[in-house]
């Protein structure tokens, strides 16, 4: 069974610094995309940044700039670099892998770390 792992939230000040690691146990194949997103108290799960097997990568407006994600497919981990923190970043980032397989698409999540800016 495939459980994704996250670590490195936690509590920074404003312009701080931050590094999102998530990693899957268990086999995984076929990994089309790896993402995170986030969720703030009273709105709606919102995707925060992704990048897919060939390396391309998107992220939301509010985070351009700011915050990078990176994949170490051997280790099928997922990275998220954020910098400059804001206090409208804090909420719960959840990591997402997503495989693609015969035309069909599985998504993972993991359990959510939270992140909290303030000073």
């Amino acid at each position: 069974q495939v459980q994704l792992v996250e670590s490195g939230g936690g509590l920074v000040q404003p312009g701080g610094s931050l590094r999102l690691s998530c990693a899957a146990s268990g086999s995984i194949f076929s990994i089309s995309a790896m993402g995170w997103y986030r969720q703030a108290p009273g709105k709606e799960r919102e995707l925060v940044a992704v990048i897919t097997s060939g390396g391309g990568t998107n992220y939301a407006d509010s985070v351009k700039g700011r915050f990078t994600i990176s994949r170490d497919n051997a280790k099928n981990t997922v990275y998220l670099e954020m910098n400059s923190l804001k206090p409208e970043d804090s909420a719960v980032y959840y990591c997402n892998f997503r495989t693609s397989r015969f035309g069909k698409n599985n998504d993972y999540w993991g359990q959510g770390t939270q992140v909290t800016v303030s000073s």
